[in-house]
Formats: structure tokens, sequence, C-alpha cells
């Protein structure tokens, strides 16, 4: 049976600079306008901030990140085509047309649209319409669609969010999503799928759709209140119902530090704006990143079960740090924590134990420790042998 190992661990020992600086400091405060709000380093897996991040809220256009996720993982599968067709239904577009459908991506009806431009379509421009073309045209109908979405969901951990509509339109509180959710989709599309998100999510504006009467191209801006006035900024998504007040779930990466964070129920676009800038600014400037490993470096053994080794090396996947408050240096303990002895076999790289460090009034950051090598199953006479051992 399998039970959790947890070994301490010198800190000291790990460091490229030893942390035994004795001043301690208190988690910085931020004091906000938003009554949900949420920040995560991506880059040390550390809770920044957290302010009623479980409540359950409706995401209204923040919803589309799951739409866009599940698109994308389509895209990586080969299962769908970044220039494939997909046909605007006069049904569709007789629904999401006109100012109560709101925001719009300006499809017309009976028109093909590639998937590369409803994705565009969705991510800067926000259209109600494309998200459901991009859904009838991947699944036959938008509830398939969404049954997608919460099968996503599920697989990623989000476990206290639930979708009824590809765009998060109101529907009587079948869609639900916590601030914390939103935070680990942001993050899971930034990790899975670094190309197609650089290629969608920073874009300024975009053109679509023909205005009445004259027939010139309507050009809409990207309504991410950190482009153009955060550094490193580079998406996600905002979203405003009147039932869920002004919401944004964003991502910024500076000198190696990449921030997700999460607002919502903020009373008007120009708060959005000023809490949104002014949340992510603190981030960065509040904390610090402080390197604890260095990339490929053994920080421990761990035992194997019914392996051709019986041990395999915990190594730091990439350089790893802890975020602390700026100008301030905490002591640190850490430990080792895995399930084990860690049954064979095992691949070279994979996820087998997390490093988590803990300070005085700063929230536990766990990070991932990978097999340094392959260890493939005993044979037989390894098999018997660790039997009569365990009998013994």
């Amino acid at each position: 049976m399998q039970k959790l190992f947890a070994a301490p661990l010198s800190i000291a020992a790990l460091a490229f600079s030893t942390l035994a600086m004795p001043t301690m400091a208190a988690a910085p405060q931020f004091e906000g306008a938003a009554p949900i709000a949420f920040m995560q380093d991506m880059s040390t897996g550390a809770v920044l901030y957290q302010r009623d991040a479980d409540r359950r809220m409706p995401p209204a256009s923040m919803a589309k990140m799951m739409t866009v996720y599940v698109a994308f993982d389509l895209i990586k599968r080969r299962e769908l085509k970044l220039d494939q067709q997909l046909n605007v239904r006069p049904e569709t577009w007789r629904q999401w047309h006109g100012p109560a459908a709101g925001s719009t991506m300006f499809l017309s009806p009976n028109e093909n649209v590639s998937v590369d431009n409803l994705l565009k379509g969705i991510v800067t421009l926000s259209g109600n319409d494309a998200c459901v073309v991009l859904a009838e045209g991947v699944s036959g109908t938008e509830q398939a669609f969404t049954d997608r979405m919460n099968e996503t969901a599920h697989r990623l951990g989000l476990t206290n969010s639930h979708f009824g509509t590809s765009n998060g339109w109101p529907d009587n509180g079948v869609t639900y999503v916590t601030a914390r959710d939103l935070a680990t989709l942001a993050a899971a599309t930034i990790r899975d799928f670094p190309d197609l998100y650089k290629r969608f999510y920073s874009l300024p504006n975009f053109t679509w759709g023909k205005t009445l009467g004259a027939g010139n191209d309507i050009t809409q801006a990207n309504r991410d209140p950190l482009l153009g006035r955060v550094q490193g900024a580079d998406g996600l998504k905002t979203g405003h119902t009147d039932e869920a007040g002004y919401g944004f779930t964003g991502s910024a990466q500076q000198n190696g530090r990449r921030l997700v964070m999460v607002v919502a129920g903020l009373t008007s676009f120009n708060q959005r704006i000023s809490e949104s800038v002014r949340f992510m600014d603190w981030g960065f400037r509040a904390w610090q990143a402080k390197p604890i490993v260095a990339a490929g470096r053994k920080v421990a053994d761990a035992d194997v079960q019914l392996g051709s080794s019986s041990t395999v090396g915990l190594v730091a996947p990439k350089a790893l740090s802890v975020a602390l408050p700026s100008g301030a240096v905490p002591q640190l303990s850490a430990k080792i924590v895995y399930q084990g002895p860690i049954k064979a076999p095992i691949k070279a790289g994979q996820h087998i134990a997390d490093l988590v460090v803990t300070s005085p009034d700063v929230p536990e950051q766990r990070l991932a420790l990978v097999a340094d090598k392959d260890v493939g199953e005993a044979g037989f006479f390894g098999r018997a042998w660790a039997g009569l051992t365990s009998f013994l």
C-alpha cells in the first residue's frame, strides 16, 4: 500500500545563496475594490492574494476561455484545423444578431468562417455569435459542446464550475465558476498551448463584418484592460453582464515571472481597467522571486517499488523559485512529498514528487520534481525477491 512520504530538507543546501537571514516579512497586503479577487504566481505556484476566491459566480464572457481551451485541445490533437471552414446557420445568426444579443463578431447568415477567424472573434471581440458557431461546427449542437466543456473542466480540476453555454450568456445559474477555477483554467491554457495562446490572446484588435449601408469594415478593439498598460501583459478575457458585473481574468510575464489574476463583481468598465492594472502591478512590485534550485539539479532520491532500480532521483525540471515579499527574506523550510514507494515503470521527466516550501505568513508553495531516469519493472527474480523480503 502506498503512503505519503514527507521528508524534511535543508533549503540552504539547495539554494544558489543561503537563505538563513533572520529577517521576517509578513505577506504584502492589497486593498482592492473587487469583492472577488485571486492572484497566483505561475512561476512558483504561490497564491499571492485571495478574496472570496471560492464563491460561485456567473462568469459572463470569461466562460469563453473554456470554449477556447476545448478548441485549442482539439487543434493540438489534430481533430480540428485552423483553416477548417464552419458555416453560420441562419437560425444561429438570428439568435445572436442585434443589440439584444450582446457582444458580436458581426457574422453573416450562411457565410463560412475559418476556425482561426472564429477564435479571433471569440478572444478579441468576445463574440457571442462566434462561440455558438464554433460550438455547433465542432459538436453539432451547443449542448453537445458544453458537455465537452464540462468534461474538460473536470479533467483540469475545476471542482466548483459548470458550463451551460459556450459564451457565458446568463442562464439562470446553470453556468457558474469561481475565481480560483478561472485562474486554474487560464494557467492551463498558457501551459498547455503556448503557441496558440501567443497567437490569439494578445491581438490588440480584429476586423470582421461590414457596416450596414456604407459597407465599411468593422474593427473592434480587444477589451483586455492590461494590454498596453502593463509590461508583459498578453491575455486573457473580460466579462460583463448586469448579473455578474465587470470581471477580468488576466496574465502578464515580467523577468521570467508569470502572474495570473482574476477580479470580479466590479461596477464599471473604467473601474475594471484601474483595478486590474493596480492589482497586477502590485503582484510584480510587492513580491519577488527567489531562486532555490537550479534546473536539472537532483534534490533527493525516492524509493521505487518493483522496479529495475530500487531508487530514482528527484530533479528540478526547470529552475525553481519561491515567491517572497519584496525587500525581505523570511526563513524558509522545505520537505519533499510523494506517494510512495513509487511504483515502476517510471519515465524520465515524469512528475512524481513535490518540493513543498513554507514560511511564516507566506502561503505554502509546491514545486514539481521529476524522475531523473527511466526505471523499468523488475524481472521475475526481482519481483520474487521483493515479495520474499516483504513477507519476511
